[in-house]
């Protein structure tokens, strides 16, 4: 069995992969302050309801691939790794990884990690030309070139980050469940609001990659557009450019990686 883990700013995914079969995930939030120990044991205590797995640490686990965008929560993992599956081969994803994926970017190492990974699992699964959007904390386009390189994104605040900020800086509003209202005109406030998340943000989803379609291949229809990330779902009936939605796209791409790392070893 294989344990991919992506850390991400707001929650972190994990996946246990049979072979090329993902056979459970596991989504909790990401906490900077949690030490090496404490992961271990939230991860005993998840992995422990599995009937593949054994009961103590690491039993079933023979391969562990991660990549984080919180510094001091890959730090803990690093450590998670070397203490509780010293035996283990692990890959954590940073400079000096083999991603296969070329990356055309001014300053490679200020990619995200997680933005990479979804490069290499978009470029195997679909193919280049294509573009990712990640549905996270922050709402991230990603474009892969017809060669399969990483050509480069945008990053726009995320759906959460929204409501937040409309419930804080607004005096008459608040914090509310991103949900589809019942039509786009709102009839109270709470539908108002959510209107404006799904239906703005699918039209900021058609905006960018439209534009971003064009300067990546002659023809924009040759290019495969491929939704990911928790809020995905929201916007998915809404938007009209999105191909494909692919909700383990990130942890595939950490299966990728690993298997063409660990083969080199």
């Amino acid at each position: 069995m294989l344990l991919t883990i992506d850390v991400g700013n707001t929650h972190t995914v994990l996946g246990l992969f049979d072979g090329e079969d993902i056979v459970e995930h596991w989504r909790i939030s990401t906490d900077a302050r949690r030490t090496a120990d404490e992961l271990a044991v939230l991860l005993q205590g998840l992995m422990g309801m599995h009937p593949l797995l054994g009961d103590e640490l690491g039993d079933g686990i023979d391969g562990i691939a991660i990549c984080a965008t919180v510094p001091s929560v890959l730090h803990e993992l690093r450590e998670v790794t070397r203490r509780y599956y010293g035996d283990v081969p692990a890959v954590l994803v940073e400079p000096g990884v083999k991603t296969g994926v070329p990356i055309q970017f001014d300053n490679p190492k200020e990619v995200g990690a997680d933005r990479i990974i979804n490069a290499v699992a978009a470029n195997e699964l679909y193919g280049g030309p294509a573009i990712v959007v990640d549905f996270g904390t922050a709402t991230t386009f990603d474009a892969v070139s017809a060669r399969g390189e990483y050509v480069g994104g945008v990053i726009a605040p995320g759906i959460e980050i929204s409501v937040e900020a409309l419930g804080l800086r607004a005096a008459m509003l608040r914090k509310i469940e991103v949900a589809r209202p019942r039509n786009v005109i709102g009839k109270n406030t709470v539908e108002a609001m959510q209107s404006g998340i799904v239906y703005g943000f699918a039209g900021q989803v058609d905006g960018v990659v439209g534009r971003m379609a064009r300067e990546l291949a002659d023809d924009p229809d040759d290019v495969t557009v491929i939704a990911t990330g928790g809020l995905a779902p929201m916007v998915l009936g809404e938007s009209t450019v999105i191909d494909e939605h692919q909700p383990w796209l990130t942890l595939i791409g950490l299966r990728l990686v690993y298997e063409r790392n660990v083969s080199r070893q």
